[in-house]
């Protein structure tokens, strides 16, 4: 039937999402958009807006998919047991970055590092993005530290996870990757048994 959608809109942006996560914004041509969607250029532009716009369409659809599995994950922060948490946190991403379907690293931490050249919108959903990670961790974290200390916590966890990101496309391997969990979860349980 003429002028209706012929393709699956999720099918496509997770290949652009792919795309992007492999090569970044500014590395990913209309061409490689349109040679990993299927869809030709006007297509693109119809359905989905500008390259930006795309992006951001990608960009909400890895944060939510990754998201949920963070927040699933430090679900256990609000029945008392922030270790628990946190390393189920930080298995989501080791679990990521050893899955062999997607890039290496984080399509919001690659996003976050080009902030400077990319859009002001684009910069402002990469940064909200961390932000929310940070804000999941705090609330974990703050059923056993003060307000303070949950902040402090957070920000180095979420400092630590974008990390794992990061080495991972500077080719770390996974015994490298859960070495720096372990020392990481190693300070946060001394941390947590000296306040006891």
């Amino acid at each position: 039937m003429a002028g209706k959608k012929q393709f699956d809109v999720d099918v496509v942006l997770d290949a652009a999402m792919v795309q992007f996560w492999r090569a970044g914004y500014a590395d990913t041509s209309l061409d490689d958009l349109s040679r990993t969607t299927g869809l030709n250029r006007s297509s693109l532009y119809s359905s989905f807006g500008d390259k930006d716009s795309l992006y951001l369409r990608c960009l909400d659809r890895y944060a939510v998919r990754y998201g949920d599995r963070y927040e699933q994950a430090l679900s256990c922060g609000a029945t008392g047991e922030p270790l628990r948490a946190v390393r189920a946190f930080f298995e989501v991403t080791l679990q990521r970055i050893a899955d062999p379907d997607v890039p290496d690293g984080c399509l919001v931490a690659q996003t976050a590092m080009a902030t400077p050249v990319l859009s002001p919108a684009i910069a402002t959903r990469a940064i909200e993005a961390v932000g929310l990670q940070h804000a999941r961790l705090r609330t974990a974290l703050s059923t056993e530290w003060a307000e303070g200390d949950a902040e402090n916590y957070a920000t180095h966890i979420t400092a630590v996870n974008q990390s794992l990101a990061v080495m991972s496309r500077a080719r770390a391997s996974q015994t490298q990757l859960r070495a720096i969990v372990d020392i990481s979860m190693s300070a946060l349980s001394r941390a947590l048994r000296g306040r006891g």
